[in-house]
């Protein structure tokens, strides 16, 4: 409690209370007039100059913590002062952030009740986050206090720590992107201006069927739909491949599939270009030898269609083939023992057994293909869809917010409604298959007449996608693709040149600004987003606490999410106070880790479920708090989930693109941006030579963090061979 103190103090006393706009941590705020200058003084300094009073209810809160030091804590007086000050702070301080913007106050209302206001504010630094957290986890002081969850600091804390992040950085997002699409063109808010935009006939014009144009939500609906399909029966091919057949290149497969994982979401649809665009190979081929006239067919559904299909199913494939194998052989062999085919088995037991593979395999194949905003921008042509037009309502020359909340809720509710009907598609039934019981039996072969297909489709689809890689790598290697073959690498010596200097090296590439910071932001994010994920695992396999379905449920809200909304809102969110991060480094870590947290809980629940808990009872058992119990104990028996979290996390905040190239600035530009600012320009093989390298790096990265965090040891068995 006594740090908690300190720290608010600190923060009110000594930090710059706004934000400081040249960058916290050059420290140049420190000679530019502090502690003095309004811009960079603490929140005491300018209540000492009668400036900004609507901070002064603070002090009082900061004071109050002082009455309970000389108090035990099991007094009943202290926990409710805790409570109290941590309440009475946090709402202030939201209340006047809120309340009071860079124009004064931020609604009519407020003037009309409080009279004119000539002062204003900013964004809140690092000395108002800091207080905000004392309060916060004074609070928290109190509810442990009280005995909230058997009076369990760290539980306590960390499940409020959560809550309150979560809803600052998801919740508030989403709901200021709602309010946004009510607001009309006078400012004011309005249910016709809403239903207006809303029933826009670009959105949801149904003239493709009468010879003319369909709106943007059919065009993503039915592209989500085609790819889902596709991706779910390919990952289904696969997975029957590498688990029903003696496939001697399983290996050869399975790193097929990581390819276009840690490949940038809109490189596959530049090769296809080098493929089959006016001047692509496939084409100039067909072109001589039939004398058939090169056409513009790849740009728009097809070509959609193809990139995000070859970009999605290793995802269908991953989730099926955990499905695939955990289906139970005794089922199958009784199956067979009751003289059924092998093709009845696959039709009536197998393949109804794998119902929530497929489910969940169509699901994230829909929200991707929803999500996408590269490939459509690379391929899209005349065909609209939604991510690509909430770019333009946003950074094109219309700048219209309400349209992009308008079609950014559209996008939301496919992605939503996607998800409720998988959950009823599913029902209640059990798809339970593997018990406690040993089952020893073994997969049969798949029929004859699924087999030949199978492997007919599995052979092209794996040839079609080296050639794919192939061009990727070669376009980066030639002059101008479709022109000028010659080999050359001017292309990375653009990019990524750099000469010593007496200096030191001097980074001349066009490249480096964007590939260095986003390996630093990458870096940033990625063990930020696996301690949180994790921690928030931990509570909800180790801890039972009233709403936990809910707390489960928001934590898992961002990855519904799709990323083009995730921009928007942030954008509608933090580009005033409050919190005003847009156009800092800041608003990319936080994106990234809200965006990628779903998947270190998820690691971290699969982990932890096999944990036994009586690992953490003999650890309190022997004195030892909470903290110390998840730092000593649990943690060093999850090397998979933290290595699956960072991977996972760095290799996403280096390719994605959906969210990042609305919150992108000239300061902090991101590679996948500055590749799309190389496409629009037709510059293709400086991109792909940006691409090829980024693929490089995260294949190295992969390694790197996996011989960090090493493998799990467990007994004595491995040690014994090390030392042999």
């Amino acid at each position: 409690m006594i740090f908690w103190i300190l720290a608010g103090w600190v923060g009110f006393a000594v930090l710059p209370w706004y934000g400081v706009e040249d960058g916290f941590f050059s420290f140049d705020w420190v000679f530019d007039g502090y502690p003095m200058d309004r811009d960079y003084a603490p929140a005491a300094f300018l209540l000492a100059q009668g400036k900004n009073l609507w901070l002064a209810p603070m002090v009082f809160a900061l004071l109050a913590p002082l009455l309970v030091l000389r108090l035990k804590k099991s007094d009943p007086r202290y926990g409710a002062i805790l409570l109290a000050v941590g309440a009475a702070g946090l709402a202030w301080l939201m209340a006047q952030g809120l309340a009071i913007g860079i124009r004064g106050w931020t609604t009519d209302w407020l003037g009309l009740a409080f009279g004119p206001l000539d002062s204003r504010q900013y964004g809140m630094g690092y000395g108002a986050l800091l207080t905000a957290s004392a309060f916060l986890f004074l609070f928290t002081q109190g509810l442990a206090a009280r005995g909230a969850i058997n009076g369990d600091v760290f539980v306590v804390s960390a499940i409020t720590g959560v809550i309150a992040i979560v809803a600052i950085f998801v919740f508030f997002p989403i709901a200021k992107l709602m309010t946004a699409a009510f607001i009309g063109d006078d400012g004011s808010i309005s249910i016709l201006s809403f239903l207006a935009k809303f029933g826009d006939r670009r959105i949801w014009g149904l003239g493709c069927f009468s010879g003319g144009r369909c709106g943007a939500a059919w065009n993503s609906f039915f592209l989500a739909i085609i790819v889902a399909t596709i991706t779910t029966t390919m990952g289904l091919v696969f997975a029957l491949v590498v688990t029903r057949s003696g496939f001697k290149y399983k290996r050869l497969l399975r790193a097929l599939t990581v390819l276009p994982i840690i490949t940038p979401p809109f490189v596959i649809g530049l090769a296809i270009i080098l493929l089959f665009g006016l001047s692509g190979s496939i084409t100039g081929f067909f072109a001589d030898v039939f004398g058939v006239q090169p056409t513009r067919w790849v740009y728009g559904l097809p070509g959609i269609v193809i990139a995000q299909s070859l970009a999605y199913t290793p995802i269908a494939f991953l989730v099926l083939i955990g499905v695939v194998e955990g289906v139970s052989p005794s089922m199958e062999e009784a199956a067979q023992t009751l003289r059924a085919s092998r093709w009845e088995v696959f039709k009536t037991v197998s393949l109804p057994l794998m119902r929530p593979g497929l489910a969940n395999a169509f699901l994230l194949g829909f929200i991707e293909s929803m999500a996408d905003f590269g490939n459509p921008l690379v391929l899209g042509g005349n065909y609209d869809v939604l991510s690509t037009e909430i770019f333009f309502a946003i950074v094109g020359a219309q700048y219209d917010q309400g349209r992009a909340a308008i079609l950014a809720i559209v996008l939301l509710s496919f992605t939503l409604g996607a998800f409720y009907a998988q959950r009823f598609w599913l029902g209640r039934k059990s798809y339970t298959t593997v018990s406690g019981k040993g089952d020893s039996g073994v997969h049969p072969a798949m029929p004859r007449g699924l087999a030949i297909p199978t492997f007919a489709i599995a052979t092209i689809w794996g040839l079609f996608t080296v050639v794919i890689y192939g061009m990727i790598f070669y376009g980066s290697v030639v002059e101008v693709w479709g022109m000028n073959h010659e080999l050359t690498f001017k292309h990375y010596v653009t990019a990524f040149s750099f000469r010593f200097e007496d200096s030191g090296i001097r980074w001349s590439g066009s490249a480096w600004d964007s590939f260095w910071t986003t390996i630093k932001i990458a870096t940033i994010a990625a063990p930020l987003t696996a301690a949180i994920g994790l921690i928030t695992a931990y509570l909800l396999t180790r801890q039972n606490f009233a709403g936990r379905n809910a707390f489960e449920f928001g934590t898992m809200l961002s990855f519904a999410i799709p990323g083009t909304v995730i921009g928007v809102s942030y954008i509608l969110a933090f580009n005033v106070p409050p919190v005003e991060i847009t156009g800092t480094g800041v608003i990319l870590v936080v994106c990234f880790i809200f965006r990628n947290m779903p998947v270190g809980v998820r690691a971290g629940i699969a982990s932890m479920s096999q944990l036994d808990k009586s690992l953490d009872e003999s650890s309190l058992t022997l004195g030892a708090n909470s903290w110390q119990t998840f730092r000593g104990v649990v943690l060093p028996l999850l090397r998979p989930a933290i290595l699956a979290a960072l991977v996972y996390s760095f290799v996403r905040a280096m390719t994605a693109i959906s969210a990042v190239i609305f919150l992108v600035s000239a300061e902090y530009d991101m590679a996948t941006s500055y590749i799309i600012g190389r496409v629009e320009n037709n510059d293709y093989g400086l991109a792909i030579a940006y691409s090829t390298t980024l693929i490089f790096v995260m294949l190295s990265a992969v390694l790197l963090l996996q011989l960090l965090v090493g493998k799990i040891r467990i007994g004595r068995r491995g040690a014994g061979r090390e030392k042999e």
